[in-house]
């Protein structure tokens, strides 16, 4: 696949790092916004603007398959798509920080009117962080959630705690409702994909996929039995940090909103009615103690700068918050925020790539989501028909892989080994990220 990058800068090199193994990749920008990383990367570069038609024909624009603008101005960006959409039959992504430009962008996509010029698919970072904050917020002690066919299937991750009736277990030995399944095992910081014999331990993190209610049985007998998600904290009041709060409101939540800026807090004030606005800074202990944070049972920090939110994670987390998510902007600092207490980091720029991944794919293969900062991947492969029925355990994949979930016209099954699978199936597969390529290999459609 040819895919061309408009914006030399850290977005830009985490997609262009993601993909220049297995695709040719052409980045375009100023010479002099280019980070160092891209001299590492085997790829083209071209100095330019993505908006200047020579640059793009200099691009190979009709010959390239995917454009992505990611530079750090929204116009541009926009004008950069609206031309290669005009130059080339391409399928064009483009990155937005302004809320107005996402709708306004969609509608243009939707109008019967002017169906030839619009933008294949808006990335809206901040959106799409909220949406998975808000996913794991509202499902008690879970690490990640992820819904899958409407809803009736999911994938939820979960730590063994030390008093867990699990530690010890061996897989096969666990009374696990119906229709649930381990995918996946995180065991000091190492993804793996386990078997029946594999033997739980403390702190492991636990993926598994299941029927939603199967799971939400599984949720209440091992993990958070009686405890409900009731009092939430927000500490920061940006995009994200409003746009939380309002898909909070009306769920029946307690919420609680910290921002240092004043004003910005009386326009919290009139964006919201059921959350209490709170003027100050989410890293003065005396504030956080006034205002009884500790009593929430979930505290989510998403200002614009992860060293205040490690500080205030840590600061809630000191003082017997059980449940802290935070927001990371450098995904290099994921696994540290984790590593010193936070339960749960989150980068807009990890959603942004795992949006572009989900679209990159051929027709009959998808990615729905990355798991533990990328290094799992759950993949959707519609069989084709004329796929030779098998059963699960017959399939001689490559690579370690599991079948999770088959959707049969309007059926969801959890599969074993003697499971059925047939041409139309649509097949929900966890993987490693390095064996997805390999699994997406083996069902291609000639």
């Amino acid at each position: 696949m040819k895919i061309i990058i408009f914006g030399a800068n850290k977005i830009g090199a985490m997609i262009a790092s993601q993909f220049y193994t297995d695709n040719d990749i052409t980045v375009i920008d100023n010479e002099k916004n280019k980070i160092d990383i891209f001299n590492k990367l085997d790829i083209s570069f071209i100095d330019g603007t993505g908006s200047d038609i020579d640059v793009l024909k200099q691009a190979d624009i009709k010959n390239a398959d995917v454009f992505i603008a990611c530079t750090n101005s929204d116009e541009l960006n926009i004008v950069s798509c609206l031309t290669a959409k005009r130059l080339a039959n391409i399928c064009t992504m483009c990155f937005v920080r302004n809320e107005e430009y996402k709708s306004s962008l969609g509608m243009a996509k939707d109008a019967d009117f002017n169906s030839e010029f619009y933008i294949d698919i808006v990335i809206w970072p901040e959106e799409l962080l909220t949406q998975e904050i808000f996913r794991i917020i509202t499902v008690a002690k879970a690490l990640d959630v992820e819904n899958f066919s409407g809803g009736r299937a999911r994938l939820l991750e979960y730590k063994i705690e030390d008093n867990s009736v699990l530690v010890n277990q061996v897989i096969k030995n666990c009374t696990f409702p119906k229709d649930t399944l381990i995918v996946g095992i995180t065991r000091d910081e190492e993804l793996f994909i386990p078997n029946g014999d594999t033997i739980l331990h403390k702190d492991d993190k636990v993926i598994f996929m299941g029927l939603a209610h199967s799971l939400d049985a599984l949720a209440g007998k091992f993990f958070h039995k009686k405890d409900f998600v009731k009092n939430i904290t927000i500490i920061g009041g940006g995009n994200v940090g409003l746009k939380l709060a309002k898909s909070l409101e009306g769920m029946k939540f307690k919420t609680k909103i910290i921002e240092k800026d004043e004003e910005r807090c009386n326009y919290l004030s009139e964006q919201l009615t059921d959350t209490l606005v709170i003027s100050g800074d989410g890293t003065d202990l005396e504030l956080l103690n006034e205002e009884d944070i500790a009593d929430s049972d979930v505290v989510v920090s998403v200002t614009n700068n992860d060293e205040k939110n490690l500080l205030c994670s840590l600061l809630v987390k000191q003082m017997g918050v059980k449940r802290v998510i935070s927001r990371v902007s450098k995904t290099t600092n994921a696994e540290l925020f984790e590593k010193v207490g936070v339960d749960i980091s989150i980068s807009s720029q990890m959603a942004a790539l795992n949006e572009i991944k989900s679209n990159l794919c051929g027709s009959n293969i998808g990615i729905l989501a990355t798991v533990e900062q990328g290094k799992g991947e759950v993949l959707t492969i519609l069989l084709s028909d004329k796929f030779k029925n098998a059963k699960i355990m017959d399939l001689k994949l490559p690579v370690k892989g599991i079948v999770g979930i088959v959707q049969r016209r309007n059926r969801i099954i959890i599969p074993n080994g003697t499971t059925q699978i047939m041409g139309g199936d649509n097949l929900i597969i966890f993987t490693l990220c390095e064996n997805a390529s390999v699994i997406r290999d083996y069902f291609k459609v000639d």
